[in-house]
């Protein structure tokens, strides 16, 4: 399995996305500020470039990303926002807006762990691809973790209104599916059409 060790702080500031969207509300980098960036970017440049900030926040990697937009392509509707729809309907990206995880790669982790159960089945695969109506739970070992009891209390994630959290019971559902006004960034999904369609 590839790993994304990309470090964070500086990706976000190239990217030009906030590190919160990553799950770091603190995170900064004073690296190389203002650097020397080319001033005049070329369409292919900024259509790679959105590419690469989206496959960053959901930490997906190349084959799968285009797989992405290759299913987007042969659903109904606008190929942008169905893939939208794909990329935030997956199981590790749930994991980490219902709260569970405090960032996209540890929701990864602590679905590739084998605490996540959808359904009641568990699922350790983190491209698992949620529907309308599924439950998501944690294992039954893993709810007296510490890692999840103060959870219990409540979570100081923003649960998208297309999920819903029952915090004393660590439990989730998927109500909904998701809309474009319900996603952490903002993408411009369009170019990243136009670069695969070229």
């Amino acid at each position: 399995m590839a790993i994304n060790k990309q470090p964070i702080a500086r990706k976000c500031r190239s990217f030009d996305v906030s590190p919160a969207v990553m799950g770091y509300g603190n995170k900064k980098s004073n690296r190389n500020p203002g650097g020397t960036r080319r001033k005049k970017v070329s369409e292919y440049g900024a259509q790679l470039k959105e590419k690469q900030k989206v496959k960053f926040v959901y930490g997906i990697l190349e084959k799968q990303f285009e797989g992405y937009y290759n299913k987007a392509t042969s659903m109904k509707g606008i190929t942008g926002d169905n893939m939208l729809q794909l990329l935030e309907m997956r199981l590790d990206n749930v994991v980490y807006r219902l709260g569970l995880g405090k960032t996209r790669r540890a929701a990864r982790q602590i679905v590739v762990h084998g605490h996540i159960r959808v359904n009641g089945q568990k699922v350790d695969i983190p491209s698992y691809s949620v529907k309308v109506g599924d439950v998501i739970t944690l294992r039954q070992k893993s709810t007296e973790s510490e890692l999840f009891k103060g959870l219990r209390e409540g979570t100081s994630a923003v649960t998208p209104k297309w999920l819903t959290f029952d915090a004393p019971n660590l439990t989730g559902s998927v109500v909904a599916l998701p809309a474009r006004e319900d996603v952490d960034f903002e993408p411009q999904m369009n170019m990243i059409v136009e670069f695969y369609s070229r």
